[in-house]
């Protein structure tokens, strides 16, 4: 029987990639976390596109989109992404992706050019792949739609501990403003806005640990 095809979308810091690892893990499906390729592009950028005053040199990037080469591989049971060859899955965590991703996934050109490879890793089914526009843009006829929120508290003590865990330094202030500034710029762009689908079941896991969580999406799936 076909495996399904599932998608997670929902806003920063709801565990949506995390989430998405357990369930797959426990269906046998791969898990594509579609965030991770957006930041790849973004490093990118942030390496190679920069203009005199530091910033984002857009026009460069887009020429320069043929030069990147992105790409899961399967290290230690777990989908890595690789940028041209090198593991960039700790780099594309930073504050610094973090405050200009957004920018990058706002990009029409961006979003082309990883439209297509999205779709061809989902087409033969049991594929479990989050993002923001998954459900309304990339997949729009997944087996199953899912929609994350937390409140904005509960997601920057998340995020908080995340970066922690990581090395990386920061204060919970900080987090939150770039929490509040991705949610406004992920809803309001005019490319692929982030969004629930019509046929998306909600989940508000404020209050639901990730175990929880996986166990309420589960029991949408239990027929596979």
């Amino acid at each position: 029987m076909r495996k399904p095809v599932i998608a997670i979308d929902g806003y920063s810091s709801t565990g949506k990639s995390s989430i998405s690892k357990i369930i797959a893990q426990k269906l046998g499906l791969v898990h594509l976390d579609t965030g991770a390729l957006y930041r790849g592009i973004t490093y990118f950028a942030l390496k190679n596109c920069l203009n005199a005053n530091g910033e984002i040199n857009l026009p460069e990037l887009f020429n320069r989109l043929n030069e990147i080469e992105l790409e899961f591989k399967p290290i230690d049971r777990e989908l890595v992404i690789f940028l041209n060859g090198n593991d960039i899955s700790t780099d594309i965590r930073t504050n610094e992706i973090s405050q200009n991703v957004s920018l990058i996934a706002s990009q029409k050109e961006v979003r082309d050019f990883l439209l297509d490879a999205q779709r061809e890793m989902a087409e033969k089914g049991g594929v479990i792949m989050d993002g923001r526009d998954i459900g309304t843009v990339i997949l729009p006829t997944a087996d199953f739609k899912f929609f994350l929120t937390a409140s904005v508290d509960e997601r920057t003590k998340r995020r908080f501990l995340e970066l922690q865990s990581l090395g990386i330094e920061t204060d919970e202030n900080t987090v939150r403003e770039n929490l509040i500034s991705r949610d406004k710029t992920d809803s309001e762009r005019e490319v692929a806005p982030l969004r629930k689908a019509d046929d998306a079941i909600t989940i508000d896991n404020s209050d639901f640990t990730k175990n929880e969580t996986v166990d309420l999406i589960l029991s949408y799936l239990k027929d596979f």
